[in-house]
C-alpha cells in the first residue's frame, strides 16, 4: 500500500480509502463490518471515512463497535467524518454549517463512533446561508478543543474553498487541508485532493467552444492582457488604450449595418478586458 500526506500536513493517508457510506447499516451488520475492515487494515489501508448522515447515524454506530471488537492501537488509523445534512428535520440542525451545528454534530458523532477524536472532519457541503467566517471559526475550536485534528470541505466550489481559506488566514485559524470531490472512474473525475492543488475534475476533453474555468496565473494573466491587446490594435488601429468611449474618427462611415458590428467587436474587447492594461 501507498501513503500520500493529507494535503501539505505531515500525516499520511493509505491511497485507498474504506468508506461506510450505503453499505453500514443498511446491507452489512457489524459482523460483516468487521471483517471487512479487518481485511482492509491487514492491505494496509489506515484510512476509514464516514459520516453522521450516513444510514441516519447508524453507520458511525457501526463502525464504532466493529473499531472497539478489533481492539486496534489509536494511532494506527485514521477515522473522518462528515458535517452537514443533521439528524433532525428543524431549521438549525440541517442542511448548515452554523456554528451551533457543528458544535453539536461533532459531539453527536464522538460519542456513536465512541471516540475521544477524529482525525479529519469534513464540512459534507458549502453552505451559503451560513458565513464562512462563522464555519471556519467553529472548526477552528473543534481543532483546539482536541475533538479533531483536520477539517477538509466535500463537494464545496472552488470559489467556496478560497473564501475559507481567505477567512481562516485572515484571523490566524486554522485552514481546511483537503477537498474530497465526488470519485467516478467511470466518469473520469477524481478523488479526494489536497485543497489548492490544480487538479481537472474530468479526464475527458472540453466540448467545443466551452470556456475553461482554470484560474490564470498573473504572468499568463499579463500574457493574455497583451494578445488581446494586440488583437485590438489590429482590428482597431489607433485606438487609444484607456479610450472609454470611440472617437469620431474611429467610426465607420459605411452602413449602419457595419457600424453594429464595429460596436459589438468593440464592447466585447472592452469587456474582456483588452482595454485595460494589467495593475
Amino acid at each position: 500500500m501507498n501513503y500520500r500526506h493529507l494535503g501539505k500536513a505531515g500525516i499520511q493517508v493509505s491511497e485507498l480509502s474504506f468508506g461506510s457510506w450505503v453499505t453500514f447499516h443498511t446491507q452489512v451488520d457489524v459482523k460483516d463490518t468487521v471483517e471487512m475492515m479487518a481485511a482492509a487494515y491487514d492491505a494496509g489501508v489506515n484510512f476509514f471515512d464516514n459520516a453522521e448522515a450516513y444510514a441516519n447515524g447508524r453507520s458511525e454506530e457501526i463502525m464504532g463497535e466493529a473499531l472497539k471488537r478489533l481492539g486496534w492501537r489509536r494511532g494506527s488509523y485514521l477515522v473522518s467524518t462528515k458535517l452537514f445534512w443533521g439528524l433532525h428535520d428543524n431549521p438549525n440542525e440541517t442542511n448548515t454549517l452554523n456554528r451551533k451545528y457543528l458544535l453539536e454534530g461533532i459531539d453527536g458523532s464522538l460519542q456513536r463512533l465512541d471516540l475521544d477524536y477524529v482525525d479529519l472532519l469534513f464540512c459534507h457541503r458549502a453552505d451559503p446561508a451560513t458565513p464562512v467566517e462563522e464555519t471556519v471559526w467553529a472548526m477552528h475550536n473543534i481543532i483546539e478543543r482536541g475533538k479533531a485534528l483536520y477539517w477538509g470541505t466535500s463537494e464545496w466550489e472552488a470559489a467556496d474553498i478560497q473564501s475559507a481559506i481567505d477567512a481562516a488566514e485572515r484571523y490566524n485559524l486554522h485552514k481546511p487541508v483537503v477537498e474530497q470531490p465526488v470519485y467516478n472512474p467511470l466518469k473520469g473525475t477524481v478523488s479526494a485532493t489536497p485543497t489548492g492543488a490544480s487538479t481537472r475534475t474530468r479526464a475527458t476533453a472540453r466540448p467545443r467552444g466551452a470556456r475553461s474555468h482554470r484560474v490564470r496565473s498573473p504572468a499568463s494573466t499579463r500574457r493574455a492582457y497583451r494578445k488581446a491587446a494586440a488583437a485590438r490594435s489590429r482590428a482597431f488601429p489607433g485606438y487609444a488604450t484607456r479610450s472609454p468611449t470611440p472617437t469620431a474618427s474611429q467610426k465607420l462611415p459605411h452602413s449602419s449595418r457595419s457600424q453594429r458590428t464595429w460596436a459589438r467587436r468593440w464592447r466585447s474587447f472592452h469587456w474582456r478586458g483588452a482595454c485595460r492594461t494589467p495593475g
